[in-house]
This record gives C-alpha cells, sequence and structure tokens, in this order.
C-alpha cells in the first residue's frame, strides 16, 4: 500500500512537471511535439525537472483535452506525417502562472544516498570507499566544466532567469565538488571514523 502511494506520487510530480514544462514552453511560442522535445533536451531540463520524455505525449493529450492547449495549425508533411502544432490557450496561461507560484514556495528536500551511507562508512572496506569517493570528484569535475560551457552558450540568447537556474546548477556542483574533496581528504588521511575534532570549515551565512 505504502509503495503504491509513493508510485503514485511520483508519477504525479513527473506529470506536473512536464506540464509545466509544456506549457512553459508554448508561453514562448507555439510548437509541435517534436520540437518541446528538443528545446526540453537542448535546456537539459532532466536535470533539475522530474521529466520522462516518453510521457510527452501523452501529457499533451491531457493539456489538450483540459483546454490549456489547442490545436493551432496543421502543417502538411507531404510524404511524411503532417505535424500538428499547439499553442497556449488564456486558460492554460492562467494554470501556467499558478504552476510557477506553486514550485516556488516549495522547499528542497535534503535527500544524499551519500549522507545515509557516512553514518556508518567506517564498517566498510575503506579502500572501497576512497575509490568511490575519487569516482563521484572525476565526475563532478566533468559535470562542472559541462555545466559552466551550458551557462556561457546561453548567456547571449536566454533571459536571466534562465541564466540564474543555469548558474546555480553550476554552483551547486562545484560546491558538491569540494565537499567530495574534503571528505576525500579526511578518508585519505583515515579520520572519517575519528571524533572530537572539528572539520576545518567555517559557518558561511
Amino acid at each position: 500500500m505504502i509503495a503504491n502511494g509513493c508510485r503514485f506520487m511520483k508519477e504525479e510530480v513527473e506529470h506536473m512537471s512536464m506540464k509545466l514544462a509544456i506549457l512553459g514552453l508554448l508561453m514562448e511560442q507555439d510548437r509541435h511535439p517534436y520540437e518541446m522535445s528538443q528545446a526540453m533536451k537542448e535546456r537539459e531540463m532532466h536535470n533539475y525537472m522530474k521529466i520522462q520524455y516518453g510521457s510527452l505525449y501523452y501529457a499533451i493529450d491531457q493539456l489538450n483535452k483540459g483546454e490549456f492547449i489547442e490545436k493551432a495549425e496543421f502543417v502538411s508533411g507531404g510524404s511524411r506525417p503532417d505535424k500538428t502544432i499547439y499553442r497556449i490557450t488564456e486558460k492554460g496561461k492562467r494554470e501556467l502562472e499558478e504552476l510557477l507560484i506553486e514550485e516556488m514556495k516549495k522547499l528542497p528536500h535534503l535527500n544524499h544516498p551519500f549522507y545515509a551511507a557516512l553514518s556508518f562508512v567506517k564498517y566498510a572496506d575503506q579502500a572501497i570507499v576512497m575509490e568511490i569517493i575519487q569516482n563521484r570528484i572525476h565526475i563532478y569535475e566533468q559535470e562542472a566544466e559541462r555545466m559552466w560551457a551550458l551557462y556561457e552558450e546561453h548567456i547571449s540568447y536566454a533571459p536571466r532567469s534562465v541564466l540564474h537556474m543555469l548558474y546555480g546548477g553550476y554552483k551547486y556542483t562545484v560546491t558538491e565538488l569540494n565537499w567530495l574533496k574534503s571528505l576525500h581528504e579526511d578518508a585519505l588521511a583515515g579520520k572519517l571514523g575519528s571524533k572530537g575534532e572539528p572539520l576545518p570549515v567555517q559557518k558561511l551565512h
């Protein structure tokens, strides 16, 4: 029963995220579903929203039935299938604003898989722990470079709100990277099981 409830909540979050993405993209301009999918991937929305690209057409169909979006025009594809271009309705614009406000009011959940493991990490093989941390550092170094490149790529044409979002993703990645490096230093010194000694850190605010 609990598992079913959790699955329902996960599906609901994914549905709301896809709904927000579709309405937001159509607020910018009328689009075909394939164009929406490409825009989501180019902006890497899956990194900061619960998006399943396979559910795009279903979500569009539901939004169309709910009169949040409507068919704007059909484009003949000749030998290819015709394209349906969608646009947002006035009802959809109101729904988008409600979704935006609702999302901005939410508080993020601090749910990091490393935190649960660190509580008892002294009982694990320390060589394996070191290897995992080193691999994670390498991944985040690459991710930080990628996120910065993505930010720079959008400077010339994206609104500042999007730049703030991209920079926020970059800053989060760098913060995670620095934390992992600090963790690695303690692991290397064999201090992960030590007690009574503060970390070499300062309060940030």
